[in-house]
């Protein structure tokens, strides 16, 4: 097993347009939309401890800009674990992130996403 602690180069590009588009619909008030793409940045950084626990902190802020106390209480251990679960290599492979889904379950990653993977020739795992 290959352990990355910070995103290898040729996958931040992706990661990095994923936070921007949901930073982009984040301002103008597309919140349904922010999350998705809050979601995505989750499941491409996940393996990756900064990349991970940066979208969970954004996760947070935004379960304070909606007023959910679920999706706050939710973000809290996965900001605090979520990324020592990527440096130790255990991560819920295609999880989105969100407190709406159980933290440890692994989920399909998405082919639009897996496309990503395999231009930037790195696993998802």
């Amino acid at each position: 097993m290959k352990l990355y602690t910070t995103i290898p180069t040729q996958l931040k590009p992706y990661y990095a347009a994923e936070l921007s588009a949901y930073q982009v619909e984040y301002t103008q008030g597309n919140l349904e939309l922010a999350w998705y793409y809050l979601e995505r940045a989750h499941i491409i950084g996940q393996k990756y401890p900064f990349a991970h626990t940066y979208v969970h902190w954004k996760m947070l802020q935004f379960g304070f800009k909606i007023k959910s106390a679920k999706e706050i209480i939710g973000q809290i251990p996965r900001l605090v674990f979520g990324g020592v679960k990527s440096f130790v290599g255990k991560i819920p492979v295609g999880n989105p992130g969100g407190a709406n889904v159980p933290p440890l379950k692994p989920f399909p990653i998405p082919q639009e996403i897996q496309n990503i993977f395999t231009k930037a020739k790195v696993s998802a795992s």
